[in-house]
């Protein structure tokens, strides 16, 4: 069978995937890799185009009727995640009348500014934003395009030398709001209709890739850095260690909570379906 497996060029996603795209994985399936920005990934899972792929935790909410969570590759901030930053403070009054530079309406990213906005300001309290690519919101910001951006990626790690501060962290307000869950931010999924024995075989080989690299990091990240977009080798590894680690290779049970927490905040706030998730084990 052949399973078409669509993730970003990321260095996070290319860790994660060395195994599969090096032979270190067994199977008689052929995986095709398709590396794609995670804004075409959603918009292609949202016409249920590719057997399996990486997807933002908020698209997922929009496709789990056609998708089926994958417990490995999952990304999660512990602490940290998508970041408001700005030139300078702003008071948080001010913000609500900002408009924030967002990388897209489908991001988990966005999702949480969302919900993040909710609680500060009440329901029915939504940010003003306008989609910018998310490698030009920092430049966006200092060239006073947008007084603030919400940020993901490596520049959650670059900011500050660039000379921006740091308004929210939306990884930090949600490990505070839900007593030390994990920020679901990305997540892997397979199409249902390919049937109970490719999932299976697909979350197999997932499992084992990932392994793979946390087994051999140097040649893994070696071959990740080509997917860094200018970062060095120190940040490159920080980076991947945020986003690939014990959790990434099975999310477990706190994971599967975490991402059915967070959309029923979002369904509860009229920004996603109530859409049961089936995971595969």
């Amino acid at each position: 069978m052949k399973i078409r497996l669509g993730h970003s060029p990321d260095s996070d996603d290319a860790f994660m995937f060395w195994g599969l795209a090096k032979g270190a994985v067994k199977t008689d399936y052929d995986f095709e890799h398709i590396l794609r920005d995670i804004q075409t990934l959603n918009e292609w899972a949202l016409q249920g185009e590719l057997e399996s792929s990486a997807v933002s935790v908020h698209t997922f909410a929009h496709v789990a009727d056609r998708y089926a969570l994958l417990r490995h590759g999952g990304s999660f901030g512990d602490g940290y995640g998508p970041m408001i930053v700005a030139e300078q403070e702003i008071p948080l009054d001010e913000l609500r009348e900002t408009v924030i530079a967002v990388p897209g309406k489908l991001t988990s990213a966005f999702l949480q500014l969302n919900i993040w906005f909710a609680d500060q300001f009440g329901k029915g309290v939504a940010p003003k934003f306008e989609v910018v690519p998310f490698d030009e919101i920092i430049p966006a910001i200092k060239e006073k395009k947008f007084a603030a951006g919400l940020i993901i990626h490596e520049g959650q790690l670059t900011y500050a030398e660039e000379g921006l501060v740091e308004l929210a962290n939306m990884g930090k307000w949600w490990r505070d709001k839900t007593n030390g869950l994990p920020l679901p931010l990305g997540v892997n999924v397979v199409r249902k209709d390919l049937g109970e024995d490719a999932c299976q075989e697909v979350s197999r080989c997932m499992r084992e890739s990932i392994e793979a690299g946390l087994n051999n990091r140097k040649e893994a990240l070696d071959y990740a850095l080509q997917f860094a977009r200018g970062m060095n080798v120190e940040t490159s590894d920080e980076f991947v260690g945020m986003y690939v680690n014990e959790r990434t290779r099975d999310m477990g049970e706190e994971g599967v909570a975490a991402i059915r927490l967070l959309l029923q905040y979002g369904s509860e706030l009229g920004l996603v379906p109530n859409t049961p998730i089936e995971v595969i084990d």
